[in-house]
């Protein structure tokens, strides 16, 4: 049976960018780039028409930025299956936070190996995000500087002690099989556990809970 293809928006002011990730991607049998976008408004366009199931994001773009497209496609309900990746020049980028928070799955940065970036479209695709605890740790130090607004821990009164526990462990950057080691299950009752968690507390992915975990106190910039 032939696989579901990921189908691919690559947005990037450079066209020779473009090219190389089309051609990068397009070599593997379940990708396909449905479009490609110069500018932050082109990329909401495509997006909006051919609804993919990832988008590869620039941050500096004319016309709309990365940051400014994330966030208009995030807000629209119609594109909630819809994941970005942030790529840019430099990974603590100051835009990346920001990014993150809009609704962002992860970021590259865009001198990564070719097979990170094919890895990339297939995490983000199943609903997973691209940040790792080295990752956390730098994204959670700048939010903490400037960027977060608090959020109330009884937020969280809607999950059981064990979701709590799997948040916080997310929120620090593990894996499903690292927290079912930390917490003695298997990957997949520790997947369980967190597909339930981003049910509950509406969030699109990964990502979003790490930020959540953050902002409730369940973990720290130190980690």
């Amino acid at each position: 049976m032939k696989n579901a293809q990921i189908r691919v928006v690559i947005a990037d002011d450079q066209q020779l960018i473009r090219a190389g990730f089309r051609a990068l991607l397009e070599s593997v049998a379940d990708i396909e780039v449905v479009a490609e976008a110069a500018t932050g408004r082109q990329a909401v366009a495509q997006v909006s028409q051919h609804r993919p199931d990832v988008v590869l994001m620039d941050i500096r773009m004319p016309d709309g930025d990365g940051l400014w497209a994330t966030e208009q496609i995030v807000k629209d309900a119609a594109l909630s299956a819809t994941h970005i990746v942030i790529v840019t020049t430099f990974e603590l980028d100051e835009y990346v936070a920001h990014a993150i928070r809009a609704g962002a799955s992860g970021f590259l940065v865009k001198d990564t190996e070719p097979t990170e970036l094919i890895r990339a479209v297939h995490v983000v695709a199943a609903g997973d995000g691209l940040l790792s605890p080295g990752v956390t740790r730098r994204l959670l130090e700048r939010m903490a500087a400037n960027l977060v607004d608090s959020r109330d821990a009884a937020s969280l009164e809607v999950l059981t002690e064990r979701e709590r526990e799997v948040l916080g462990l997310v929120g620090r950057g593990l894996t499903n099989a690292e927290i079912g080691v930390r917490l003695v299950l298997s990957p997949l009752t520790a997947k369980t556990h967190v597909s339930r968690i981003m049910t509950k507390l509406g969030a699109r992915d990964r990502v979003q809970l790490v930020i959540i975990a953050f902002e409730a106190g369940l973990v720290s910039p130190g980690l």
